[in-house]
């Protein structure tokens, strides 16, 4: 029972994002914009950006394209929808089923971020197993803080400034750890070097997933 109803709940996200598509077409154009800014204003030829500079721009255009990709996770439902929806589902799988929703969603985006950007930018990876495997961990990791605050933000006005501005200082020491693993990738360290990193960021990924199930339904009864 429970895995039908988290897969009919999935779906649901699924056919909601296929019906709007304009919401995708928006943060596909936010991100071929930034990226395509970043290369004018930075005025290098591609290839020649510093692979340190590379890094932190990614990160950052990644960290945003994420917060607009989550932003209406909740915003996008009516209230009366969201009255009939949390009277017939459990707070706990409902945030489960949006928190997977959007982690494919935001692996689907940092894949399609990492191409462009090393199309636009070139690309300084040398490791780039470890890389994606990075990126595949913090998007999970955004994900969970994103979805618990849109939660939080749907309630009040202003959503977008409202997202920004609760969930950078919670993304901040994943982000750190992101850039820390990516460098190491860049540098071409082995994953065997960098466990401990990873180790770090799969553990903040289970526990933010697990405080994100805890709290959500305290926040759901609001």
């Amino acid at each position: 029972m429970f895995k039908i109803v988290f897969r009919k709940l999935v779906s649901k996200e699924f056919l909601i994002e296929w019906r709007q598509k304009y919401a995708i077409n928006g943060i596909l154009l936010y991100l071929a914009t930034t990226i395509f800014i970043t290369y004018l204003s930075l005025g290098v030829q591609r290839g020649l950006i510093h692979p340190l500079t590379w890094n932190s721009i990614f990160w950052i255009i990644f960290s945003f394209i994420a917060i607009n990709a989550i932003a209406k996770s909740f915003s996008g439902d009516e209230k009366r929808q969201q009255l009939y929806m949390y009277s017939l589902v459990d707070p706990q799988l409902l945030f489960a089923a949006k928190s997977a929703y959007n982690i494919l969603l935001l692996t689907v985006f940092g894949l399609i971020s990492f191409v462009f950007y090393s199309f636009v930018m070139g690309n300084p990876v040398a490791n780039t197993p470890l890389f994606l495997i990075n990126l595949v961990l913090t998007s999970v990791g955004f994900a969970a803080i994103l979805t618990m605050v849109s939660g939080i933000a749907s309630n009040a006005e202003n959503t977008a400034t409202l997202m920004a501005v609760l969930s950078l200082p919670i993304m901040v020491p994943l982000l750190l750890l992101s850039i820390k693993i990516s460098k190491a990738a860049i540098d071409n360290f082995e994953i065997l070097l960098v466990w401990k990193p990873l180790l770090s960021i799969f553990a903040l990924d289970i526990i933010i997933v697990v405080v994100g199930l805890v709290l959500f339904p305290y926040l759901w009864r609001s």
